[in-house]
């Protein structure tokens, strides 16, 4: 049982990071996330996945490194789409 709970609740925040990724990779605007909250987020992900190595539990290390590659895609996207629009207006 607390397996399935592991990783239904790993699903869960895997997957809630889809869509911002994907709304980013179509529509390339990155203005309407904050980047404190989004940096916070990710370092929370970071240390989950820290805490799963600690514990060896897999669905926590797992879902925490699937999530960090989606949120390092959507970081890396903002700092470069920011980048470009800040060139453009001076």
């Amino acid at each position: 049982m607390e397996l399935i709970i592991g990783y239904t609740a790993a699903f869960c925040t895997t997957a809630a990071f889809i869509p911002q990724a994907y709304k980013v990779f179509k529509t390339k605007r990155t203005t309407d996330i904050s980047l404190g909250m989004f940096l916070l987020m990710t370092f929370g992900v970071f240390l989950w996945m820290v805490y799963g190595f600690m514990l060896s539990a897999i669905p926590i290390v797992a879902a925490n490194f699937l999530t960090l590659i989606l949120a390092f895609y959507i970081f890396w996207m903002k700092l470069k789409l920011d980048v470009v629009s800040a060139k453009r207006e001076v």
